[in-house]
């Protein structure tokens, strides 16, 4: 499908991870470890943080590793707290309006994965989206419908009721048209203050989720790499990058994890 991370600590540039690490996410757009998707080619983009009110966006529809404004732009923004999308397209255009990630006001959201049978679902779900949101969606992708309709269903309030709240409408619509296995998805979505990932799907077993090694285990593994990081920094990625890859862990299945105040929570996710 695709392949994203996100990133939350102390200020870095978004080369540090997007670049310089073995394996890095613009590597993974030419040569994935997903055997259905290999090759991400179908775009890209980034959501950043900064001193601005609301986040930065820039996407394109280039492949990411024959893009030029993307090495420039990765190597001078600085950010603590930043999400990047290389997209691989099931069924929608190849448009700069379907690549991730997806904003809202301060809010923005990045997606791996499909919804089933998506022709035939767009219709009755793009009807459940409040008329405040709708003129923001700009795109004809599942990803976009689905953030969507997390905030109609109350994301800014509560990201993990509205999440799961989605995955029922979503899963319930699509009985109605005789599909038992609707949603397959990992998720990243933050405010620009917390940092939220889901992993899931309707039959059990979502796309894969990782989350970094600590900065006490980079001490002992890197410690230049860990002094640029100061005494917090966590991140959420689709497949580990860098040369500890044995020490990410695997978020599991049907969970949730928070990333807010240095502190980093994981939860079962049962919508």
């Amino acid at each position: 499908m695709c392949r994203w991370l996100a990133y939350t600590g102390a200020p870095i540039l978004m080369s540090e991870l997007l670049l310089k690490p073995k394996d890095n996410l613009i590597h993974q757009s030419l040569h994935a470890r997903a055997p259905r998707t290999p090759t991400n080619g179908d775009g890209f983009g980034l959501g950043w943080y900064d001193r601005q009110p609301l986040p930065g966006l820039f996407r394109s529809i280039r492949p990411a590793w024959n893009d030029l404004n993307l090495l420039d732009i990765c190597n001078h923004i600085e950010s603590p707290l930043f999400l990047a999308h290389v997209r691989a397209t099931s069924l929608a255009t190849i448009q700069e309006t379907n690549c991730h990630p997806f904003r809202y006001k301060n809010w923005l959201f990045v997606h791996n994965g499909q919804i089933a049978d998506f022709g035939k679902l767009r219709q009755p779900l793009m009807l459940n989206v409040k008329p405040e949101f709708f003129e923001n969606i700009l795109g004809s992708t599942d990803s976009e419908l689905m953030f969507h309709l997390a905030l109609s269903l109350g994301l800014e309030k509560d990201p993990p009721a509205a999440i799961a709240a989605m995955v029922r409408l979503v899963e319930s619509t699509a009985r109605e048209y005789g599909i038992d296995e609707a949603i397959w998805m990992t998720l990243g979505i933050s405010d620009g203050k917390s940092l939220w990932g889901f992993r899931y799907g309707s039959n059990g077993k979502g796309p894969t989720l990782y989350l970094s090694p600590n900065v006490q285990e980079l001490q002992q593994l890197n410690p230049d790499v860990a002094m640029q990081l100061g005494d917090f920094a966590a991140c959420l990625v689709s497949e580990p990058i860098g040369s500890y890859q044995e020490r990410w862990r695997e978020v599991p299945e049907q969970s949730q994890v928070l990333i807010r105040d240095k502190r980093v929570e994981t939860n079962d996710f049962k919508p």
